[in-house]
């Protein structure tokens, strides 16, 4: 059965786009943590929507099993197979073509496996902005970031993915075509479709093509590296910059030291911009429509007002694009300095803004009564809530043993959370990770029409089953 399967995947994309020996395969079964390692009958990589379809159409009336994959970038493991061996990779990464760019409607339309700089730099080129930025996003694809609805540092201003599509091209499990590729920003004409696909982490069918929101590109950015005594002070410091700056306030993003110190340590080419060490950062960007001086002259009130009151320490702006660059990098860098640590729990959880202090003071004070040597590494986008919660091993300690800790630490960072009205996954997503934890934060309701829904539009089970419910 499984070679007349091969044999039939081949005749819809070609050999060379059906990957069966070890050593192909080996770079789509493993998470790039090395947390999640699975098996697969094959890597299947179509080039085109119709072959797509076909794939579906053929492992639904098969019951074979299909794993969605972008560009591997994914944290909670949606993206890995089971061990069985049983289930097939779709890779996306040859639906990369850009269809089109209207910049008079400020749109652009692109397959799912176009990586997601390439849309920032096709923006560039039109003269327009895409707002979606990640850490991976030299290599994360389109589809992925709207199967998890990625946030991303440009969340506060301009949303998460969802806020940022107009309208999708999907394959159902049934091999059907939903074209739904539509530009307008106003057509009530029935049920959302789109926002069914999106977060669904592919367990409702195959996103292929997208049309994505653009901007007018900024014509200033004014960015600055500040030091604070503690989160009060950069709750106060946020509220000040988005009453100065409203919408033109880009990105606010809140560091503790320790990450500062592992970035520094362990990324190259980044460096400390202060000389002397603080409790706390935050990396806060204005942009404007105006001009490079209205951008600037509205951060220097900000940093000023903050320096009267207190809120700041010290700081740097950037002075040049390379500065900035450089501020962004030591951001951008504090996940992957956590690995050279040892063992790390992470949590991408969100909050309300206000209860952002609250909850990081108590969430340390649990996790230090658990394990008192935890080396605690928090950071994210505090203007959104979205915090990454992450606990690095203490310093000598066993990784394996560490790790254990997370079925007594991971429950009781996110009782805080929901005590304080937050949410378990602010933007990685549920995959394989979390969702045994679904059905506690999820009310009797909505999990039942969650999976009624995934009955209806894909009966056989065969969409990336184990994930999400």
């Amino acid at each position: 059965m499984k070679t007349d399967l091969i044999k039939r995947l081949v005749e819809i994309c070609g050999e060379n786009n059906v990957l069966t020996d070890d050593a192909d395969t080996a770079p789509y079964l493993k998470e790039w943590r090395g947390r999640w390692t699975g098996k697969t009958a094959a890597v299947v990589k179509p080039g085109s929507t119709a072959e797509v379809a076909a794939i579906l159409k053929l492992a639904n009336e098969t019951k074979t099993p299909v794993v969605p994959q972008g560009g591997n970038t994914g944290l909670v493991g949606g993206q890995i197979p089971d061990k069985s061996g049983d289930e097939i990779v779709l890779s996306t990464s040859r639906l990369n073509r850009i269809r089109e760019i209207d910049p008079a409607g400020n749109t652009i339309t692109v397959e799912s496996g176009v990586v997601l700089q390439a849309v920032q730099e096709a923006a560039e080129e039109a003269g327009r902005f895409f707002p979606l930025s990640l850490g991976s996003q030299g290599s994360c694809q389109v589809g992925g970031n709207l199967s998890t609805n990625a946030g991303g540092t440009g969340a506060l201003a301009h949303g998460v993915a969802r806020d940022l599509c107009v309208g999708l091209e999907v394959v159902l499990p049934t091999g059907e075509v939903l074209d739904d590729l539509n530009k307008l920003k106003k057509d009530n004409t029935g049920y959302n479709l789109r926002n069914l696909f999106i977060g669904a982490e592919g367990t409702l069918g195959v996103i292929t093509a997208a049309v994505l929101k653009l901007f007018p590109k900024p014509a200033g950015r004014a960015t600055a590296f500040v030091a604070l005594p503690s989160p009060e002070e950069a709750l106060a410091l946020f509220d000040r910059a988005r009453n100065s700056a409203g919408t033109g306030l880009t990105a606010f993003e809140l560091m503790a030291r320790i990450g500062v110190d592992f970035t520094t340590r362990h990324v190259p080419d980044v460096r400390d911009p202060l000389s002397t060490h603080y409790p706390w950062y935050v990396l806060m960007e204005i942009s404007s429509g105006i001009s490079e001086e209205d951008a600037r002259a509205t951060l220097d009130g900000v940093l000023e007002h903050g320096m009267e009151h207190g809120l700041i320490l010290d700081g740097a702006i950037a002075e040049s694009f390379q500065q900035r660059a450089d501020f962004w990098r030591l951001r951008e860098g504090m996940s992957e300095s956590q690995i050279p640590e040892g063992g790390s729990i992470k949590h991408d959880v969100s909050v309300p803004v206000d209860r952002v202090p609250d909850f990081l003071a108590e969430a340390d004070k649990a996790v230090l009564a658990i394990e008192p040597g935890s080396r605690i590494c928090a950071f994210g986008h505090v203007g959104d809530g979205n915090i990454h919660y992450n606990i690095s091993q203490p310093v000598g300690a066993d990784k394996a043993v560490f790790l254990t800790l997370t079925e007594v630490i991971t429950p009781a960072v996110h009782a805080i959370v929901g005590k304080h009205g937050g949410s378990i996954s602010a933007e990685h997503g549920i995959g394989q990770m979390k969702r045994g934890e679904l059905a506690e934060v999820k009310s009797p309701v909505a999990l039942d029409l969650m999976r009624r829904i995934k009955k209806d539009f894909d009966p056989e089970g065969i969409m990336n089953p184990g994930k999400v419910i």
